[in-house]
């Protein structure tokens, strides 16, 4: 629904030339990699007679990557700007993913895949098949996979879920800016990745800055739970001397299994290797921070408002109200509005500070500040 929305504005049917994959944007390049590794995996799981766990597959790609990340990152890509190579990429990216899975899901949704592709092929006649049943089952193009690219991204939405769910437990809006995050990086490697795709995260979770700090910077302490289900059956009788041995481990020593995945103990005079795996990471909060992990992964979020970034929260709230009020009035996406309104003085100010900023959200030529206004609609922000 929301391709052929878009498409239809713009009057996309894939008359374009083909754009190459390593022209587009890196989101581009990301997603058709995942698409193709799909692909490669689908086809094994149907060459072992697995269709349950090629469904799986497709439902995680569809789901996490597709919906969930790329579609949400690249709204704005299909409904601003002119029609130019950013927006065909964008349209021959998300055109290509989906005619790919409705040949993919044919074996095992034989109906929506049909529905699906016919849909997309009747517009474009990009394949002669009249039917995705008389199409070829895709192949894989190992020349399009990266998976450093797939790993750095992979990265990014660990990172990003992190933070949300930081926000989500201190009650902090997606909306509200915030100052900074840190994270302890275990290699530069893994930095290396954070950095290139640092943007991509800072937008997506509305934080201004990123800081790093290596594996010996103890700012955040954490302690290690045991995993008795992991490890009870594998220490038996010394698990009691295991579980002490683990809660014992210093700093360095939780930075080292983080980083090697295992750690060797010596519990009663005997050497113990204990995985990532075995253990929960528990990371202490910090006045003025907030501390999640994921496996190796650990972030800290700043979550200081200060008068500065609550003026700009507010910005942002304002747009959301106005657009919610555009999509009730049933305004086209491409209509144009004014706007006058009554408003107190502290939220006045935050409207003329980011003036700019809320016009072009909303499509406005101008707003006007009214001592008094009738037959409004009130907000609350």
């Amino acid at each position: 629904q929301f391709f052929a929305l878009y498409a239809n504005v713009d009057g996309f049917a894939f008359r374009e030339k083909y754009i190459p994959v390593h022209q587009r944007p890196e989101i581009d390049q990301w997603i058709l990699s995942s698409l193709h590794s799909l692909v490669r995996k689908v086809s094994a799981y149907m060459d072992d007679y697995e269709p349950t766990q090629a469904g799986r597959a497709m439902e995680y790609f569809l789901d996490e990557h597709l919906s969930n990340w790329y579609v949400r990152l690249c709204r704005r890509r299909f409904w601003k700007g002119e029609y130019g190579h950013d927006k065909i990429c964008a349209y021959q990216t998300l055109y290509e993913c989906l005619e790919v899975l409705s040949r993919l899901m044919a074996p095992i949704a034989p109906f929506f895949a049909d529905w699906l592709f016919r849909n997309l092929n009747d517009v474009t006649h990009r394949l002669g098949a009249t039917s995705v049943h008389l199409a070829d089952f895709p192949d894989f193009d190992a020349s399009v996979i990266d998976e450093e690219l797939e790993e750095r991204m992979q990265l990014a939405q660990d990172i990003s879920s992190l933070v949300l769910s930081l926000r989500k437990k201190v009650n902090i809006k997606v909306r509200q800016p915030l100052q900074k995050v840190l994270i302890p990086v275990i290699n530069p490697h893994m930095e290396e990745q954070i950095r290139k795709l640092e943007a991509l995260i800072r937008n997506e979770v509305n934080v201004k800055s990123f800081d790093y700090i290596d594996e010996h910077d103890h700012f955040i302490k954490k302690q290690l739970k045991p995993n008795f289900r992991s490890l009870g059956a594998r220490m038996g009788a010394k698990m009691k001397a295991v579980a002490a041995a683990i809660a014992a481990m210093d700093q360095d020593q939780i930075s080292e299994l983080e980083r090697n995945k295992a750690f060797e103990l010596e519990v009663e005079g005997v050497p113990v290797s204990i995985a990532l795996d075995d253990v929960e990471v528990i990371a202490e909060d910090i006045p003025g921070w907030s501390v999640a992990v994921k496996d190796n992964l650990t972030v800290a979020l700043d979550i200081t408002v200060t008068p500065e970034l609550q003026e700009e929260g507010d910005a942002r709230e304002f747009v959301n109200r106005i657009q919610k009020i555009r999509k009730e009035q049933q305004l086209a996406l491409t209509d144009r509005i004014g706007v006058r309104m009554e408003i107190p003085e502290l939220l006045k100010r935050a409207i003329i500070n980011f003036n700019d900023y809320i016009c072009t959200e909303i499509l406005a030529d101008q707003i006007d500040f009214v001592p008094q206004l009738q037959d409004g609609t009130e907000i609350e922000v």
